[in-house]
């Protein structure tokens, strides 16, 4: 075995309980012989020993070599050490300076005791002092740093004092006005500071000025009765009170930190905001699939309707889906319903959806490299929000055999990853678009409500582009890359890191999308009628629906079937992002047809459901605010009627006045005649220039039909139109005789 210099050895003693170290100052050249010294004797010499007794007790296990030297913090670099501590080292070398230089003469008593006479000589040293620096120097290892200065032992460190003198540098009052020094702080006092911070800061929240307040009113004082006979508080002598800066000192060197931040904060806001945070989230995924992480928001932006852009529609919640191992955005949904299932399934759904396809419905084209999820999960960590707890989400869940890992409540933080996106799409994006709500209003501001610009789907393409640039070159400096990462040059990516994970660990589970369709999106039902199969949403009128087609419904004539035998409904699913199609779940729910929009319906084909029925509710509300001015026209229109009926009754029974019922039902038709003759020669429409009519008419002469004018035997009115129908009828029956 070999055996060094300054190496350290643990001796058992011969009863087998106690144990020395040693430390192995000088070995003979020959192997022989050892100079040690005991390690933590203040009164040690070096001591010679035979260097197979050591050897022996090693191999007997009586003897163990240490790896650790305890003074091994002395040999740091120099800028780390004290400037008064060099000198101090500095001066220490110089008085033992000659005797170590000697060589291995000083481990022998008669030539050492000479050599500490030489250097008292020289240095003006005492005998003591010599021995205690060589003792030092040869115990904590031999080099220069050995006699550094032990401050760090001097005092009563983590010790109470006890004095009758006021502890501590006297204050500036003390020493320039010379009042009373205070106070020191003994057990008791101790704790009255403890019980009164815990009762009054951590409990009752006040601040620590607070409550030494309260502390000194309490304890500090006598009770005695003010001018209005109530009790107040006589404060002791300053200098009989412990001051501010004592009460804080003494509540934060006693304080348990975690004790006392539940205490003040609640165990709610601690574990959110002080709690250590010792490992990461990729921990618990150990390929791209293993975990992912949702949750909501409702986005920082405000957008207006795709059918009338002069329409504000609200802010959007955002669902966003995080691979835990890569880091990437692997699904989102922007819709305008609350949280609900609805959003979180559109969201899964986009996860398992061929990305190329799905930028290209919004006009955007990427490869298939440039966004590759298109997989389902085996573990999915959410909030314990009401959408993923009913029972259809985690039917659709366990249909589709994803587990469900609920956090605790009130803590996002262990959803850090996707409550980090939100932050990043607010930062890096939605803040600097129209319409974003960044920062509170203040008064006199413009209302970022009005400066709202996008739609939705307009929103949503913004969301696509930003997520297509984070998977991409958003440089995770943070990862905590593996060992085989480095090896094989992994830049912290999200999209390199979900690809080296699918190449070494394989792919996440796909479906097909039938399957995917089928568990994820909205159920409701349609109505077969006569005009189609009609899809609408609760709240609106029958007459404001979408109508579909199938080829079931055509080859089997279900539009002719239910003019005849009556609607009935059908098990449809449906995107609201996509209302261009829903799909009729046939077969008990095995299968699905396609249902396309029929023609009637194409007005609202480049609309999301939620818009469209947006649009239908506020129809709803236009009919519903028109109501009043309608019925207020209907009165208008049927006091009219009855006012108009009685008159025309009138004037009809005055005329037929002393005539029988045979007189008038008698010659209908040459009636009928008459009218038609008397009708055109009214309204007939003479369409010469005015200009040239009346000349006409001033240049004919009086015709026999204006035989009603003045004469000279005084005014004759003009007969009634009645009377002119009669003589009409009368000239008829002539000339049929």
């Amino acid at each position: 075995m070999n055996l060094y210099e300054n190496m350290l050895i643990e001796l058992q003693n011969e009863d087998g309980n106690l144990f020395t170290i040693i430390r192995l100052l000088w070995i003979d050249p020959s192997g022989t012989d050892v100079v040690t010294i005991e390690l933590n004797n203040s009164k040690a010499f070096p001591v010679l020993q035979r260097i197979e007794e050591i050897e022996a007790a090693l191999a007997e296990q009586k003897a163990y070599i240490l790896d650790t030297d305890p003074y091994a913090y002395l040999y740091r670099p120099e800028d780390l050490i004290p400037e008064n501590h060099r000198n101090f080292r500095d001066n220490a070398w110089n008085k033992i300076a000659v005797i170590i230089e000697s060589g291995y003469k000083v481990f022998f008593p008669y030539e050492r005791g000479l050599l500490v006479r030489q250097a008292i000589e020289l240095t003006g040293s005492n005998k003591p002092t010599i021995y205690q620096l060589l003792r030092s120097y040869w115990q904590k290892g031999q080099k220069l740093n050995a006699l550094l200065p032990n401050y760090d032992h001097c005092g009563g460190k983590g010790k109470n004092r006890n004095s009758t003198k006021k502890l501590g540098a006297p204050s500036k009052r003390t020493k320039l006005k010379d009042e009373p020094p205070g106070i020191n702080i003994n057990e008791e006092k101790r704790l009255i500071i403890v019980k009164s911070a815990k009762k009054y800061h951590e409990k009752k929240r006040l601040p620590l000025k607070d409550a030494h307040q309260k502390m000194l009113e309490e304890f500090f004082s006598i009770k005695i009765k003010g001018k209005d006979g109530n009790e107040v508080p006589l404060f002791f002598p300053p200098e009989q009170c412990p001051t501010l800066r004592q009460f804080q000192y003494w509540y934060y060197k006693d304080r348990d930190l975690k004790k006392s931040l539940i205490s003040r904060e609640g165990e709610r806001k601690f574990n959110l905001r002080y709690r250590e945070v010792l490992g990461n989230s990729t921990d618990m995924a150990l390929f791209p699939g293993a975990l992912w992480q949702i949750d909501s928001t409702i986005a920082d932006i405000y957008l207006v309707s795709s059918l009338d852009r002069s329409r504000i529609i609200g802010r959007p919640v955002l669902y966003l889906i995080v691979d835990i191992f890569s880091r990437s955005i692997v699904g989102f949904s922007a819709t305008l319903e609350g949280p609900s299932w609805l959003g979180a399934s559109l969201a899964l759904e986009n996860a398992t959806t061929d990305k190329v396809k799905f930028c290209q419905e919004f006009g955007i084209t990427i490869t298939t490299e440039d966004w590759h999820c298109n997989h389902l999960c085996k573990l999915i960590q959410n909030d314990r929000g009401s959408e993923y707890l009913s029972s259809n989400a985690r039917q659709a869940l366990k249909s589709l055999g994803i587990e469900i890992s609920p956090t605790p409540p009130y803590r996002p933080d262990w959803k850090p990853c996707v409550e980090r996106m939100f932050r990043l799409i607010n930062d890096e994006v939605i803040h600097f678009q129209p319409g974003a709500v960044y920062k509170p209003r203040e008064r006199g501001d413009q209302d970022y409500r009005l400066d709202a610009s996008y739609t939705l789907d307009e929103f949503r393409v913004i969301m696509i582009k930003l997520i297509l640039y984070y998977n991409n070159y958003h440089r995770l400096n943070e990862y905590p890359m593996t060992k085989h990462m480095i090896e094989d040059h992994v830049e912290p990516f999200p999209l390199e890191l979900w690809e080296w994970g699918i190449r070494n660990y394989g792919r996440p589970r796909q479906e097909t999308p039938e399957i995917i369709r089928l568990n994820l999106l909205h159920r409701a039902d349609a109505t077969v009628t006569r005009y189609g199969i009609c899809f609408r949403s609760k709240g609106v009128n029958l007459h404001n629906r979408l109508r579909y087609t199938c080829e079931s419904a055509t080859r089997e004539q279900w539009f002719i079937k239910a003019g005849i035998q009556g609607s009935w409904k059908v098990p449809v699913v449906y995107d609201p992002r996509k209302p261009l199609v829903i799909y009729m779940l046939v077969d008990g729910g095995k299968g699905m047809e396609v249902c396309e929009m029929l023609p009637v319906s194409k007005t609202f084909l480049d609309c999301n459901l939620e818009e469209i029925m947006d649009h239908f509710a506020e129809q709803n509300f236009a009919q519903q605010d028109n109501q009043p001015n309608q019925r207020q026209a209907k009165a208008d229109l049927n006091a009219f009627l009855d006012r108009y009926k009685t008159d025309a009754t009138e004037k009809t029974e005055k005329a037929r006045q002393g005539k029988s019922k045979q007189s008038l039902i008698k010659g209908t038709k040459n009636h009928r005649k008459a009218e038609k003759h008397y009708d055109q020669d009214k309204n007939a429409r003479d369409l010469r220039p005015e200009k040239t009519a009346n000349q006409l008419e001033t240049a004919l002469p009086i015709q026999a039909n204006n035989q009603y004018q003045d004469t000279e035997e005084g005014y004759i009115p003009a007969p009634e139109e009645t009377e002119m129908l009669n003589e009409v009828i009368e000239g008829m029956w002539k000339n049929d005789r």
